[in-house]
């Protein structure tokens, strides 16, 4: 069970201002990688620019004000610590698979194991809730931790992937996970 968020945690909207710090965690990850070729996220083959994480933010906060996704940030004595964003599926709101939404988190390292992603997760689902009606993740087959996380949370196996991500000469498989949203009665 992870240890209990830190006091002075604080998950909200994202907003502006957020940019740098998301980023400067995103960036951790590929010199974390060098060390941890596990890791639980697919990286690009090289650290993205400023400019190209810039273009991301900006896309990604239109289509939270657009309704198209949620974003929410922990914080931790107002430093962004962790993100979990989700996007919906469909191309468009009338989109036959506008109801599905794919989710993505990431917790700064120094911050991982206190139920920063916990928190973040719920959150995060709770807006989900009447906006998506299932929503669905992947995650690396040998992250267990995350696996148990999302698991504790409702998700549940739909698939395995082999293979599925090439991360230098090696393959990692990946798990597909996903939650119903939908009132018990709407699930047949």
């Amino acid at each position: 069970m992870p240890d209990q968020p830190p006091p002075n945690l604080r998950i909200r909207e994202v907003a502006w201002g957020d940019f740098e710090g998301l980023v400067d965690t995103y960036w951790l990850l590929y010199e974390e990688r060098e060390t941890n070729p596990e890791i639980g996220i697919t990286l690009f083959g090289s650290r993205p620019s400023h400019a190209d994480e810039a273009q991301w933010f900006a896309r990604t906060f239109e289509r939270v004000l657009s309704g198209a996704s949620i974003m929410r940030v922990a914080e931790v004595d107002r430093h962004v610590v962790g993100n979990c964003l989700v996007n919906r599926v469909g191309a468009t709101a009338d989109s036959e698979e506008a109801h599905v939404g794919d989710l993505g988190i990431l917790v700064h390292r120094d911050f991982r194991g206190r139920g920063i992603g916990s928190a973040l997760m719920r959150a995060t689902l709770a807006a989900c809730r009447g906006r998506f009606d299932v929503v669905r993740l992947s995650v690396f087959s040998a992250n267990a931790g995350a696996r148990r996380l999302y698991e504790r949370l409702g998700f549940v196996p739909y698939g395995h992937l082999p293979g599925a991500v090439r991360r230098g000469g090696r393959y990692l498989d990946v798990d597909l996970m996903r939650l119903d949203l939908r009132p018990p009665h709407a699930n047949g």
